[in-house]
């Protein structure tokens, strides 16, 4: 049976998460009709992916993935995790002042490290001066992941997976207030990424308090602890820049093209909902159990956390990128098309999301897989692998920029990160048995897949019969209402009927979870 702590930390992160992404789905539907996939949304799309690229490998990825197991096992042996974690955070203070200092000053480089394509354009300038305001967002966010993990480690998942809705709230009533005072809306959203990302610190931050942990000042010191997180660390951080880099090759053959920076942002908002409600809930919760289990010697158990992650996972995801693959334009002409966003918009914006959806799987089990060598500690592997994957990527959007254009960037996205799982799952085959995957997960992923199958043939037939209802403005909504229940209701019924899951699995966790 599935460790029932671990099915209700993913149900806790994955429902929070959930609520997040669909404020922020809101977020992204207001801004596409504010500013559309013109000038001024390139711009602060670009200006705001900067400090969220430098997140994303230096704080949520490669220290996280150091930080965690370490701060895990120190609070599993009784040792003094809190100072372990009042060194890291002070040390990280410090460097991040820096950092962010250098990144600002170094702002037009960064932006046409980004986007060559804004060169001589008025995308430059404006996402220069856009990037200088929003860059020390890194310092708060970077903090707020620290704090955040530690909370995770502790078993507290609440705090940290609500956080991200208060950023999406502040986004939303910033564009109101916009809109209602007349205030340039480029320039307000610019101003308001740091403001959240200290609104989210402030809130972790109470949170992190309230456990008991405190952060008394201390001068920054390399401690041996320190050392070893940074040695732990380098390798991740280069995995993380190696990811990053994917991303920014990208957003350079989207600079090209007029409108594709947009297109690909909102596509990529789009596939981030499955993808954040199930790869966070699992990549946070996995990682301090497996840490934990490996510190006990528990075998056994680190192998059902890890089997019932990776089911839990393929479960929710496979049949959301059938379903995003068949439904890529219907979803984007209701949920986006409108104001400044057009019917062009929605077409390009469409092909975008069905090649991010083809590699939604292999995005989450990404999460999945790397907590196997982050928990031991082994951070060297995911970065040659990581290499490979930006190889590939390169090679495949650049070589297929001449003839599919900015699409050529997004099916990279997701080849690239199939080749990452396969790398991944070879590498994880010589961890012995806690790596290994059961009879019941063997059995299923098959019934998985069929059953998914069966919903994409019924989405299929049903969005062709629906044509005019999601096309005309009284009825879009309730259109796509009823193909997306439609499709949990054929999905569903499919997998119970052909074994893929059985709904006692869920009653029981919940019977023994509140127990």
């Amino acid at each position: 049976m599935t460790p029932i702590r671990l099915v209700r930390g993913f149900v806790t992160v994955g429902g929070w998460t959930l609520a997040s992404r669909l404020m922020g789905f809101l977020r992204d539907v207001m801004m596409a009709a504010y500013l559309g996939a013109g000038p001024v949304a390139e711009a602060f799309l670009i200006a705001f992916s900067l400090p969220n690229m430098f997140r994303r490998f230096f704080a949520e990825g490669a220290f996280n993935m150091a930080f965690v197991p370490m701060f895990s096992k120190k609070l599993e042996a009784g040792e003094d995790a809190e100072g372990f974690a009042r060194d890291a955070w002070w040390g990280m203070t410090a460097l991040l002042l820096v950092f962010t200092t250098l990144g600002m000053l170094a702002m037009p480089w960064l932006v046409l490290a980004m986007a060559s394509g804004f060169r001589n354009d008025a995308r430059f300038d404006m996402a220069v001066l856009f990037g200088n305001i929003a860059f020390p967002y890194i310092l708060f966010i970077s903090l707020t992941a620290l704090v955040s993990g530690m909370l995770n480690a502790t078993g507290r998942f609440m705090a940290t997976a609500a956080v991200p809705i208060l950023m999406n709230a502040l986004f939303i009533v910033a564009m109101l207030a916009a809109d209602a005072r007349g205030w340039p809306m480029g320039l307000t959203l610019a101003w308001t990424v740091p403001i959240t990302g200290m609104a989210q610190l402030a809130f972790t931050f109470v949170a992190v308090r309230r456990s008991g942990f405190r952060f008394g000042f201390r001068w920054p010191r390399l401690t041996p602890d320190l050392k070893r997180l940074a040695v732990i660390a380098a390798p991740a951080v280069l995995a993380g820049g190696v990811v990053q880099i994917n991303l920014i090759v990208g957003r350079q053959v989207a600079s090209f093209t007029e409108g594709a920076v947009a297109w690909l942002s909102y596509a990529d908002r789009l596939y981030q909902l499955p993808l954040g409600v199930v790869g966070i809930a699992i990549g946070v919760v996995l990682l301090p159990d497996l840490s934990r289990r490996l510190r006990a010697g528990d075998v056994a158990g680190g192998r059902a956390s890890f089997n019932r992650g990776t089911e839990f996972a393929l479960m929710l995801t496979v049949p959301a990128a059938v379903a995003l693959v068949v439904l890529a334009l219907p979803l984007v002409q209701v949920l986006f098309q409108r104001g400044a966003f057009g019917a062009v918009d929605a077409v390009n914006t469409a092909w975008a999301l069905a090649a991010y959806g083809v590699g939604l799987p292999a995005f989450v089990l990404h999460k999945v897989l790397q907590p196997l060598y982050y928990a031991r500690e082994d951070t060297r592997r995911p970065f040659y692998y990581a290499v490979a994957s930006m190889l590939v990527n390169a090679g495949f959007a650049i070589g297929l920029m001449p003839v599919l254009g900015y699409f050529a960037a997004a099916l990279a996205t997701s080849v690239s990160a199939w080749v990452m799982v396969g790398q991944l799952w070879l590498g994880s085959r010589g961890m012995g048995e806690a790596a290994a995957t059961d009879a019941r997960l063997r059995d299923r992923l098959w019934r998985i897949v069929a059953a998914a199958l069966f919903m994409g043939l019924v989405l299929w037939a049903a969005a062709a019969f629906a044509v005019p209802m999601l096309a005309a403005a009284g009825t879009r909504y309730l259109a796509l209402a009823a193909l997306v229940a439609l499709g949990l209701a054929s999905y569903f019924g499919a997998g119970v009927a052909l074994g893929a899951f059985r709904l006692s699995d869920f009653r029981s966790a919940l019977r023994r979870g509140a127990r």
